[in-house]
């Protein structure tokens, strides 16, 4: 598995700095060019998203995603699948619910682009564009909250507890 990583960031970084270098100048947000939909599984696949107050998984098996958050007073929790596109999109179709609402699910994509050699990312339809992934890696880019593995199982089976109970 190390090694399928190993090459997959190889093959990811080979992919940017080619882009980089067959367009030195600025590329324009429509054409700029696109993460591959195996690079970006390799981006999220078996990976836990980390946010202020919850997170979501990504399993690679199923495409499984479950995503919970918690604050003072509130905690919710998601269930659904992930998918990622050839056109650069990563998306989640979840179904959230809290104790005093269950939600129908719904899409919400994240485009990638690379520019100059990074991916940057935004909320689709109109986010602004924000570095996801430097190459190399820089403190502030977002896919520095992605821990390898299920590794925030123990507070979704606890936010599910509490958001299922009838209490």
């Amino acid at each position: 598995m190390f090694l399928l990583a190993l090459c997959g960031q190889t093959a990811l970084s080979g992919t940017a700095h080619a882009a980089a270098a067959k367009d030195s100048g600025p590329a324009k947000a429509d054409t700029a060019p696109v993460p591959t939909a195996y690079e970006l599984q390799l981006l999220y696949a078996d990976r836990t998203w980390v946010w202020k107050n919850g997170a979501a998984y990504f399993a690679q098996a199923n495409r499984r995603l479950e995503a919970w958050t918690s604050g003072q007073d509130t905690a919710s929790v998601a269930e659904g699948r992930w998918l990622v596109t050839k056109d650069g999109k990563m998306c989640m179709e979840l179904a959230w619910r809290s104790k005093s609402y269950t939600g129908e699910q719904h899409r919400t994509c994240y485009s990638h682009r690379i520019q100059g050699g990074n991916i940057e990312q935004r909320k689709d339809p109109d986010g602004e564009w924000y570095s996801f992934k430097r190459s190399p890696e820089d403190t502030s880019d977002e896919h520095r909250k992605f821990e390898t593995g299920d590794t925030k199982r123990a507070q979704f089976e606890e936010t599910r507890k509490l958001v299922d109970s009838k209490i």
